[in-house]
């Protein structure tokens, strides 16, 4: 500390000519380069605050010589920072790279190397492969763990000239090492590769991912996040392979590394595809469950992150938190982001056993000072009544108590769920109309006004004074939004087919009409509004057939997200994929897309789902690593790594009956009854098409709870 506090004073500001009279200075009477130190830190604490030391590059180089260790580092770091802005001064530093390249200290060799790798001129590189070569074979491991991330800096720079080299069979030899970080780096400089679209197919064979697991132990937390990465690019030929894989790692479940934690988790997930002992698989969702919670009493940024992926893994697990729907309370002063991710995993979470105490939870929220959670938490209480039945009366009776608040916005939010519980529970509510009908003068937003138009159209036959509502209503249609005109224009023609013997609603129906196909510009309501004429001009009875056709149940499917799509994500578990709920390759340019690979040991479910992946775009000449890794009696594949380029995974199989009945449980495919009320959340619950209303098939009413764990 003491050092550091010293060191403080070197944060200023330098002039060029001045340090350079310094450095001139340091080289005559400069006993134990204490002169040269102090001039180097200057340099190095200007170019940390952003200062261009550039024209210093003869001047610092010059002290390459130097067989101090702290007097190297610095100059090394000088020339990361600019060795690729002077290309045609570089050529002078080369001898010295190679003479340290030599030296007896194992750190002046690998810092040598390292800084080499980090100037990807052709000039360094054509004098850095030699060198690394040794390297990679060096007797000391901190050389060989640091010459191992330099591969992949070299494959950067020059991705034909490394593999040419054999630089990617020496890593995959460094896999086989006696030290633990050696593995690791080793693993993490093949990962940077594998995952570029024109790098080599890194793949794992059941030896090698046995020897990656004996080294996981001794590892450091971030060298065991890499090799635990590294096991999703194991695919398992037998059961029993995944299964013992999966008793190996659970272990890790315990670290107190939070990103440790995610990717076991994400490892995990992935060898379940692969297994056939449930019990095995049950008790490993149950280990995850204490990990993830206990992520959630870390501070709020480590808290989104787990949100996040608990959102994905409770669709595809939901028996990891099936009973810890209170964990997910909020708490007064979380974030605002937090409050809204654990609102959408409650809601998920929330069953017949415990949703009094998930809508209880939730009137609290609605009486709270911010207005968009309110909002989302109103929202939430209808979507709750929409998902459990058994909850909708209590629901309902809470979305009244709301809306005696006669907070505008409140009152907006609890309309326009109302209208979705009335096409849920059709018949159940329609006794609540005239609350809402009192409460028509706060409705001020396009979407809560068409919904509760949509209410009035829809029951005008119930509501006596229906038409002098909608005649309210209709004062202002040509300067409301078009969501409102559409729900306007609709209603009033329901009303005059309700009631067509009233001359006021025949003057109204005439009005609306003529504004629509007169007044109006939008070509949807234009179009509308000509069919609906032509409809009740020519028939009016197949007029009422049309436009009061009866409309199927919706309800919102907590499992919408495909399959498919879901395991995809999975594999990105503790990324920014999982934080996204994108894939990677969707938003990172050169990223290589993942997804389940086909074997003889995976579910027949997850077969049915797998997602086939585009092939990558690579040159026309394929480049052949050589050599055989380790091998097994059963495996189907002896080599670690793999030529490129692969095959696509097979997009279809052909399954039993059994697992094709499954899939077609599992997976609903008819297009939505209707447009998604929630899509205005702003992404707060992760903008899911699994939350869109859509009808209730006889095949959804019959589905199995429990099947494959996915959360229905």
């Amino acid at each position: 500390m003491a050092q550091a506090g010293q060191d403080a004073k070197f944060f200023q500001r330098g002039k060029i000519e001045e340090l350079r009279a310094e450095l001139q200075a340091a080289e005559t009477k400069d006993k134990k380069f204490q002169k040269r130190k102090t001039a180097l830190k200057k340099i190095v604490a200007n170019i940390t605050m952003g200062n261009d030391m550039s024209p210093l590059f003869t001047d610092v180089v010059q002290c390459l010589g130097t067989p101090l260790l702290e007097i190297k580092k610095m100059v090394y770091l000088f020339l990361v920072s600019y060795g690729r802005s002077k290309p045609e001064q570089i050529h002078i530093v080369i001898p010295n790279f190679l003479a340290d390249c030599s030296d007896r200290n194992p750190l002046i060799r690998a810092l040598a190397i390292r800084t080499m790798s980090y100037i990807p001129i052709p000039v360094v590189t054509d004098s850095l492969i030699e060198p690394l070569r040794h390297c990679l074979k060096d007797r000391d491991p901190y050389v060989r763990k640091t010459a191992a991330i330099c591969v992949a800096k070299l494959y950067t720079a020059d991705p034909r000239r490394a593999e040419k080299g054999g630089f990617v069979e020496m890593l995959r030899d460094l896999m086989l090492d006696s030290n633990a970080t050696v593995v690791a780096n080793a693993v993490a400089a093949l990962s940077e590769i594998g995952d570029r679209q024109d790098g080599v197919i890194f793949k794992l064979n059941l030896a090698t991912a046995n020897k990656l697991l004996t080294a996981l132990g001794e590892s450091s937390e971030w060298g065991q996040i890499y090799i635990l990465d590294t096991l999703l690019r194991y695919v398992p030929e037998r059961h029993a392979d995944a299964e013992l894989i999966a008793e190996r790692i659970i272990v890790q479940l315990q670290h107190a590394n939070s990103a440790v934690v995610l990717t076991t988790i994400k490892a995990l997930l992935y060898l379940m595809n692969y297994m056939e002992n449930r019990k095995l698989v049950d008790y490993c969702c149950k280990k995850m469950g204490p990990p993830l919670v206990t992520l959630l009493s870390s501070g709020p940024e480590v808290q989104y992150v787990a949100l996040r992926n608990i959102l994905l893994i409770i669709q595809r697990r939901p028996i990891v938190l099936k009973n810890d729907v209170k964990v997910f309370f909020c708490k007064y002063n979380d974030p605002i982001y937090v409050k809204l991710a654990k609102l959408e995993i409650m809601y998920r979470l929330a069953r017949a056993e415990n949703v009094n105490e998930v809508l209880a939870e939730l009137q609290e929220y609605a009486s709270e000072v911010d207005v968009d959670f309110v909002r989302k938490a109103v929202r939430s209480i209808g979507r709750l009544a929409i998902k459990v039945e058994a909850g909708a009366d209590n629901c309902i009776q809470a979305l009244l108590d709301l809306i005696e608040t006669k907070v505008a916005y409140v009152v907006q939010e609890a309309v326009i769920v109302i209208k979705d519980i009335f096409r849920r529970y059709p018949g159940k509510y329609e006794a609540i109309i005239p609350k809402l009908c009192e409460n028509l003068d706060l409705l001020d937003e396009p979407e809560s006004k068409a919904a509760m138009v949509w209410i009035l159209g829809q029951f005008s036959d119930r509501i006596d004074n229906a038409d002098e509502l909608l005649d309210d209503l209709v004062f202002t249609f040509l300067d409301e939004s078009v969501e409102v005109q559409l729900a306007l224009l609709t209603a009033t023609v329901k009303l005059f087919i309700y009631k067509s013997t009233l001359e006021s609603t025949k003057a109204l129906v005439h009005k609306v009409l003529k504004w629509a196909t007169e007044n109006v510009d939008n070509p949807d309501l234009r179009d509308r509004g000509f069919m609906y004429w032509r409809m009740l001009a020519v028939n009016p009875a197949v007029a009422r057939t049309i436009v009061l056709a009866e409309k199927p149940p919706i309800t919102t499917d907590s499992d919408r997200m495909d399959r498919g799509a879901l395991d995809q994500l999975l594999l990105h578990t503790g990324t920014l994929g999982s934080i996204y709920h994108k894939n990677p390759e969707t938003f990172i340019r050169n990223a290589a897309g993942k997804a389940l690979v086909d074997s003889p040991a995976l579910n027949p479910n997850s077969r049915a789902a797998l997602v086939p992946l585009a092939p990558p775009q690579l040159p026309p000449t394929s480049i052949h690593v050589p050599g055989t890794g380790p091998t097994e009696s059963h495996s189907i594949s002896n080599n670690a790594l793999v030529s490129k380029p692969a095959p696509p995974i097979p997009t279809s199989t052909e399954p039993s009956q059994d697992s094709q009945s499954n899939q077609d449980e599992e997976e609903e495919d008819e297009p939505p009854a209707a447009g998604d009320p929630y899509s205005n959340l702003d992404g707060a619950f992760g903008n899911y098409l699994q939350d869109e209303p859509r009808p209730m098939g006889g095949q959804q009413a019959n589905r199995h709870p429990d099947l494959d764990d996915l959360l229905f």
